[in-house]
């Protein structure tokens, strides 16, 4: 059965859907449910928000070219083999913290509408609810790491989403400081400083045990100061591989060289990612580093984009440059804030339903899909 079955579920029975198909329009939907401070955290970006402007008008300067009378299958297959496991399409859903100040189910509701269309659902380490928690709603997994200045309190996290079935290890790189998000900082607010998005490291036994008798508040700027105020090393990237069974895939990483330097060290995955715009304003958008990127690592590692991602033409254009998989942001956001679990199902089929019906319409499959499916939007071919 193919995602596209959505479309004629609509135009069927079903009948016209609670909310718009139209991924970009859900934000203004969801901002009439959401309270300021959580609706401005989540559309927030650095600085005046050139990065994430870059990141769209990126996937805007692209075109999709599609060839005819080339017999692909109808609808053609989106399965995809990401370290071992198949997934229905090559599709996950990014980490995103604290999303119980969009709707109080939180990432147990995003898990579970991932978990019933079959895709990866990335836990954040600054998750609303615990690994644990997030581990009985069932589905794949992966746990994403904001990686502790504490072997013991690090290795205690691997530990224990190892344990919990979590397949596969995020690191997120680029957000060893916060960045100047003036949204927020207009509202002087921040979910973590208010125990929000703190479930895993405050239910932690290496961490509660270092701050016995403490206040979870207390707790809670600790914790900030373990994950933050500096960089790690190349060289400490030994540590997580000795510590994590699985896969590792880094996450941040918008240079050749540096996706280089993750193969010498062992790395099962590159994402390349500008956290979405949030961290640094006036940066190179992901989608213009994923072709270099791309061809500097070759097979040797899978490489995925994240960031800016709207649409299943949007992802179309990624996979055609070089991304084995595509990760889902701010959208499924939206759908949670209108409607919990359902509204993230609504995201993610609306999603897939347009990929597929777009790789159809290009005459193309997933593995015959190449850069030279597109051109520059001024006419400039690859």
């Amino acid at each position: 059965m193919g995602f596209t079955d959505f479309q004629r579920d609509i135009y069927g029975d079903a009948g016209a859907p609670p909310y718009s198909v139209n991924l970009p329009a859900l934000e203004e939907a969801a901002r009439a449910v959401m309270s300021v401070e959580a609706f401005q955290y989540l559309a927030g970006s650095a600085g005046d928000e050139a990065t994430a402007r870059a990141n769209r008008a990126s996937f805007d300067s692209w075109r999709i070219v599609p060839r005819m009378l080339t017999g692909p299958d109808d609808p053609p297959s989106l399965s995809v083999e990401l370290f071992g496991q198949t997934y229905p399409a090559p599709v996950a859903l990014a980490p995103v913290a604290a999303q119980t100040i969009m709707h109080p189910d939180g990432e147990r509701a995003a898990a579970a509408a991932a978990a019933s269309v079959g895709l990866p659902f990335v836990l954040s380490s600054f998750a609303s609810h615990s690994l644990e928690s997030i581990a009985s709603v069932g589905g794949p997994r992966w746990f994403q790491l904001y990686w502790p200045f504490d072997d013991e309190i690090t290795a205690s996290l691997l530990s224990r989403a190892s344990q919990s079935g979590y397949s596969a290890l995020v690191v997120t790189l680029d957000a060893w400081v916060v960045g100047f998000r003036p949204r927020e900082l207009d509202l002087g607010y921040n979910p973590f400083l208010k125990g929000i998005g703190l479930a895993t490291p405050l239910s932690d036994p290496v961490f509660r045990a270092r701050t016995a008798g403490l206040s979870d508040a207390r707790r809670a700027e600790l914790w900030a100061k373990l994950v933050q105020g500096r960089a790690h090393s190349w060289a400490e990237l030994e540590f997580l591989r000795a510590n994590w069974p699985g896969p590792i895939l880094l996450k941040g990483i918008l240079h050749p060289d540096d996706a280089r330097r993750a193969v010498d060290h062992g790395m099962d995955g590159i994402i390349v990612s500008n956290h979405g715009g949030r961290q640094l304003g006036g940066t190179v958008s992901s989608l213009q580093a994923l072709p270099e990127i791309a061809r500097a690592v070759g097979s040797q590692c899978t490489v995925a984009l994240d960031s800016g991602l709207r649409t299943g033409a949007d992802a179309l254009k990624a996979l055609a440059l070089g991304a084995r998989f595509v990760l889902l942001g701010r959208p499924y956001l939206w759908g949670l804030a209108l409607d919990g679990e359902p509204g993230v199902r609504h995201v993610l089929r609306s999603l897939l339903a347009d990929l597929e019906t777009s790789l159809a319409l290009t005459g193309r499959t997933l593995s015959t899909l190449t850069p030279s499916d597109l051109v520059r939007g001024d006419g400039t071919l690859w």
